[in-house]
């Protein structure tokens, strides 16, 4: 009896030996970008970056960033600076929703217009190469649900 507990309990601590690892693996669970990690995307240099995006975001790059979206850019970075590491960054609103997200934007919180509001979006590593309108809905999605009175034919009939 004594023996047979103990082969147990040595069981049930390499089980949480297991599980312990997997949690650090999920943990250490690094995101890319093209192969990339983000520390190696904030260091390349801006045509560098310009070839890992797309076609359609290669082209606007390429074209010249227009003065709008620089001021974006330096209205973030002044939003990050200072921080603790680990404090969200005060949100900076925005009606360019044609901005296209850069990896040094990545941590900020934007509030891209919609069009009535700002919606509030905290930018995150796998946004990178989209643009910001495509994470503030511009629509209310409809709820299709029941009729109301009177819509259909056999409302007219109860007494």
């Amino acid at each position: 009896g004594v023996h047979g507990d103990n082969l147990n309990m040595a069981d049930k601590t390499q089980a949480q030996i297991e599980a312990e690892e997997r949690k650090k693996r999920a943990a250490v669970r690094k995101f890319t970008f093209r192969g990339m990690e983000l520390e190696d995307l904030l260091k390349l240099s801006n045509e560098k970056l310009i070839e890992h995006l797309r076609a359609r975001q290669r082209r606007r790059f390429n074209r010249g960033l227009k003065h709008k979206y620089q001021r974006l850019m330096t209205k973030l970075r002044k939003a990050k600076k200072g921080l603790e590491p680990g404090a969200k960054p005060a949100p900076v609103k925005t009606h360019l929703r044609n901005a296209i997200i850069t990896p040094e934007m990545v941590g900020s919180v934007v509030g891209i217009h919609s069009g009535r509001g700002f919606t509030n979006v905290e930018i995150k590593f796998d946004m990178i190469g989209h643009y910001l309108g495509e994470f503030s809905i511009t629509y209310k999605p409809t709820t299709h649900g029941k009729p109301g009175v009177g819509a259909t034919k056999s409302s007219a009939h109860t007494d």
